[in-house]
């Protein structure tokens, strides 16, 4: 048994985006006015986390992500995931081996109709690779595949914000390696925050917007190439950022030259779930409610995923790369000890505080509750508080109720994307203040809090170059352990050489009692002291 004796609840709090950097520049973090942070940081036990590259079981130097650092988080381990799982089946080239790819060509061929691709189209490798494409590309050219259309998501959020010219650049130099000039060509695209890529059903007018384009020819604006969509779009709005690109078409005779049609088939080349699963519904539903499609059959087209992005409801029906398995994860272990517990956050990061954080799973462990708060629907830089008062209203609200709560913060990541300095200092302010509050009742009720986060971001708002910097970073994240009970004399500290997020899992249910946790979990970070 442990020598902890906890009367209240742990709280582990997720400051969503919040890393650890040294310089000031462009550093919102330690910009931002948070007195209860500051303190708990010099009186409490605290040290930072790896929570990027091979620490999340990615490629290293590979930045974070809220998907698996979720993942690692619940996991208690360092499964090999995102980018660096889907690369050593491009590597193997065991892709092309998947039933799901050969159908996909063997539908083109069998029809002699056209291969469609979509995703995001940058080299972010946070939902995606501009490589994978253009491997997929190279392979059915080799199959002798005449046509191909490519639906571009634009980034601008895990690259730089200005950056859409480059890939289309890179995308054109790549096409015209081929002697043969085959009639491969981008047919539609827009920004990832107004086009396709919505998540966690924020607002399905996106996905519309991208399966209109895609199936319709239809979208806000029209052009005949897609350097100048960009050049025009760019020269109305010389700030406009590519995630809010507008939707457009390319079409030639004043005809969209890449409507998906019955025959055709479709690959979604995102690798990770969130902004791929609504788009995959609306091609493969087939009592789909959310918008009308006409005529279409979902059945007349083969759609396939880079992976699967749901797996409770197994969707898409055919993936390229098999799904990534997560046992043993945290909440399933909690809930084998009769240990209730309850997931907060609002609509943006609740998918990754509920969903990810189980181990790709939306099914609820016994004893396990999930409260969601809906998102602003105004862009989070113009209301950078974002939920966090109602969230932490639900966190003290049930703090009597549950042995275990986990809570995410979203605004450092949410408007630091926004890269925009004095809105990203307000909601880690905002956050900060929240804290605060719900610390004064774990205190009263002789709980404890670890304070962590899943990657960076807002510590970083500037690149090397002086230009915003919109994306993830590789930089650690903090973990402090507010806690004002006698458990602190109880505690002995672990030194781990690399301590990273998957030591949080097992750290959790020492401080809750259980010290019998599964053997293919990462060490805790603190144990109780041998009697």
């Amino acid at each position: 048994m442990s020598g902890f004796k906890y009367q209240g609840p742990i709280v582990l709090a997720i400051m969503d985006g919040v890393g650890i950097r040294a310089s000031k520049r462009g550093n919102a973090v330690l910009r931002a006015h948070t007195d209860f942070l500051c303190h708990a940081l010099t009186h409490h036990y605290a040290l930072p986390l790896a929570a990027s590259g091979e620490a999340v079981g990615l490629l290293p130097g590979t930045m974070g992500n809220s998907e698996v650092g979720h993942n690692t988080i619940g996991a208690g381990q360092i499964p090999k995931q995102g980018i660096a799982r889907i690369q050593t089946a491009f590597d193997s080239g065991d892709i092309w081996l998947s039933k799901a790819w050969q159908d996909a060509i063997k539908q083109v061929k069998k029809n002699n109709s056209t291969l469609h691709f979509s995703g995001i189209f940058s080299d972010g490798q946070v939902h995606s690779s501009i490589d994978h494409l253009f491997a997929m590309i190279k392979e059915a050219h080799q199959l002798g595949i005449k046509r191909i259309r490519v639906h571009a998501v634009l980034d601008g959020r895990d690259v730089a914000p200005q950056s859409a010219e480059i890939y289309l650049q890179k995308f054109q130099k790549f096409i015209n390696t081929f002697p043969d000039q085959p009639d491969y060509k981008i047919a539609s695209a827009g920004g990832r925050m107004v086009f396709v890529a919505d998540r966690y059903e924020s607002d399905w007018s996106i996905v519309e917007a991208g399966w209109r384009a895609m199936v319709e020819g239809k979208a806000e604006y029209q052009f005949e190439d897609p350097n100048t969509a960009i050049a025009s779009l760019r020269a109305k709005n010389p700030n406009l950022q590519d995630q809010y690109f507008p939707p457009f078409v390319i079409s030639e005779n004043n005809q969209p030259i890449g409507k998906i049609k019955s025959g055709d088939s479709l690959i979604y080349f995102d690798f990770r779930a969130d902004r791929a699963v609504e788009i995959t519904e609306a091609f493969t539903v087939t009592k789909f409610t959310h918008f009308k499609r006409g005529k279409f059959q979902p059945e007349s087209i083969y759609f396939a995923g880079l992976s699967e992005y749901d797996s409770d409801r197994h969707l898409p029906k055919n993936h390229l790369v098999p799904p990534l398995k997560i046992a043993n994860t945290l909440n399933q272990f909690l809930a084998s000890k009769q240990i209730s517990q309850l997931a907060i956050s609002e609509t943006v990061k609740f998918g990754h505080i509920t969903y990810y954080f189980n181990g790709n799973s939306y099914t609820k462990a016994k004893n396990e509750k999930h409260i969601e708060l809906p998102s602003d629907q105004l862009p989070f830089n113009q209301r950078p508080w974002m939920q966090s008062a109602q969230i932490a209203d639900q966190v003290i609200a049930n703090l009597e109720k549950f042995d275990f709560i986990r809570v995410n913060f979203p605004g450092g990541d949410m408007v630091g994307h926004f890269a925009e300095l004095e809105p990203t200092i307000l909601a880690l302010e905002a956050i900060d203040l929240q804290l605060a509050r719900i610390a004064k009742e774990v205190d009263r009720l002789g709980g404890a809090m670890i304070i962590t986060s899943d990657h960076g971001n807002a510590e970083e708002l500037i690149d090397s170059h002086g230009n915003p910097k919109t994306s993830h970073t590789t930089n650690p994240v903090p973990c402090i352990f507010y806690d004002n009970t006698l458990n602190t004399k109880r505690r002995s500290i672990s030194r781990l050489k690399k301590p990273g997020l998957a030591n949080l899992a097992a750290t959790i249910t020492v401080m809750l009692g259980a010290t019998d946790y599964p053997s293919s979990w990462q060490a805790p970070l603190i144990r109780p002291k041998s009697s």
